[in-house]
């Protein structure tokens, strides 16, 4: 198989067997993205592979993101290490959610130049199958393990997902998936509707909320 556009020597007769992760297409916003968008004048253009149940990136980073000399600098090691971890979290939770399964711990494992390997691992709150949760968490983990990524280098990044539970058996929560944004105008429209004292937070139940100041108007 021979990818389009073609990889760089290095990697071409490497990755032909391997089917490619296409995370944007030409009329999707992420096409113009600095990590993965193939359209973004100077950016990294990162491409993922499937390979059995990992996924491989071909790296080569161009002089233009030099930083000491002879070396990569190291905020664009970050981004090419969050793009990675972004196709292998969107990877592992879409099987998560088609086995209706749900997780609570995280593993980061790393691999360095020197072959020797490290695990970070976070326990969430509660169970989850949400992508974003799961990324957030994973990019905890390794923004942790950022020290000793500069020191020894980086050739693997893996990730696995442990307590494990059947989604039909997790019990939901009353404020899953709330933004603070919509908590707050929904209090909002509740108390300009009802009256102030409609509603208020549970430790100011049974207080005195003191002289309420009139609104000026604009």
């Amino acid at each position: 198989m021979r990818h389009e556009p073609a990889l760089d020597a290095p990697f071409e007769a490497l990755f032909a067997p391997l089917e490619e992760v296409r995370v944007t297409m030409p009329d999707r916003p992420l096409h113009q993205c600095f990590g993965c968008g193939p359209h973004h004048d100077i950016g990294l253009r990162v491409r993922t592979f499937r390979s059995g149940d990992e996924v491989l990136s071909p790296i080569v980073i161009p002089r233009r993101f030099e930083g000491p000399p002879q070396g990569a600098h190291g905020g664009i090691v970050a981004a090419y290490l969050d793009e990675v971890l972004v196709s292998l979290i969107d990877r592992i939770t879409r099987r998560l959610r088609a086995a209706r399964r749900v997780a609570r711990t995280i593993i980061l494992r790393l691999r360095f130049d020197d072959f020797t390997r490290a695990t970070r691992s976070l326990t969430l709150p509660r169970l989850t199958d949400q992508s974003q949760a799961i990324l957030a968490a994973a990019r905890t983990l390794l923004t942790s393990a950022r020290p000793l990524i500069e020191r020894r280098g980086i050739t693997l990044v893996g990730l696995s997902l442990t307590n494990l539970e059947s989604a039909d058996r997790v019990q939901l929560c009353l404020m899953d998936d709330w933004r603070p944004e919509a908590l707050d105008a929904a209090l909002d429209e509740v108390r300009d509707r009802y009256g102030s004292k409609s509603i208020t937070r549970g430790v100011l139940v049974g207080r005195d909320p003191g002289i309420a100041m009139p609104l000026l108007p604009d």
